[in-house]
């Protein structure tokens, strides 16, 4: 039986990412407002699962600071990151004014932050007219490589396991799969989108593929705090958008600080990418 729920499950989490794959990858080309609604929506989803998992018994203004979050997104792809600022600040205020401790507090200004860091990185980095679809592309090669990979070689190989206590089933030879599986990925997008500087794009990937692997321990580690497995139900064969997210989260906030410590804030992307 647990092998037949375990090819039952792999089935739905191919199925799933069939769907939402070619998505992801449709809206990083069209950007614009499409591209802001996905990772708006997506962003929203984790602030919501991240406050379930919490679970604060106190009156939650339903809905508002993933409002905020959203309005924050759309004023950093019309370049207005002041304004970016302000609403995440006002969404902080708002999760954390309304929850019933001390404790909560931390806990409900910390998710609206881990939220806003996908919708923001995503869009900051995609509003580079010249890079910026390159940039969501090779953070998707490296994330999902990552994944596949860490999964394939952890199965079929086995050994130590990286973290028994937050995530029994990872082991380092996954986690040595995936990066490598990072670099490959990361290759391939070089030699089609005519980047120079193979050798610096291959630490790149690797630095960025150890910080979604770790992104995505932060997570194991953030359900077990509360006791919980899945952030939610959403996506079949998934779980929730965290469960989903959790690698990419990490990845793209780290992305987007690289890309605009050796560029700008105005143009992330390119700073990412041009070594």
């Amino acid at each position: 039986m647990p092998a037949k729920t375990g090819r039952s499950e792999l089935v739905l989490r191919v199925a799933s990412s069939a769907v939402l794959a070619p998505l992801a990858i449709g809206v990083a080309y069209v950007g614009g407002w499409p591209f802001w609604a996905f990772w708006a929506a997506a962003a929203c989803g984790i602030l919501w699962e991240w406050r379930k998992i919490v679970a604060d018994p106190g009156p939650v203004w339903k809905g508002l600071g993933e409002c905020l979050i959203a309005i924050a997104a759309a004023s950093a792809m019309m370049g207005r990151t002041d304004a970016m600022a302000v609403f995440i600040g006002l969404g902080i205020a708002v999760e954390a004014i309304v929850a019933t401790t001390i404790h909560y507090r931390i806990w409900a200004a910390a998710g609206v932050l881990y939220a806003a860091a996908l919708a923001l990185s995503c869009v900051l980095l995609r509003r580079d007219a010249d890079y910026g679809f390159v940039a969501i592309i090779l953070l998707c090669a490296i994330v999902w490589a990552t994944d596949i990979l860490a999964y394939f070689v952890g199965r079929f190989v086995g050994g130590p396991k990286l973290w028994v206590r937050v995530s029994p089933k990872k082991t380092w030879s996954g986690a040595i799969g995936g990066a490598v599986g990072a670099v490959a990925a990361t290759l391939v997008v070089a030699r089609y989108a005519n980047l120079a500087n193979w050798v610096a794009l291959g630490g790149l990937a690797l630095v960025l593929s150890m910080v979604s692997q770790a992104g995505d321990l932060f997570e194991s580690a953030f359900k077990r705090r509360f006791g919980v497995k899945d952030s939610s139900h959403v996506i079949p064969g998934h779980g929730g958008f965290m469960d989903r997210l959790d690698g990419f989260v990490a990845a793209a906030a780290v992305a987007l600080m690289i890309g605009i410590a050796r560029g700008s804030l105005g143009a992330p992307a390119r700073g990412l990418l041009v070594w």
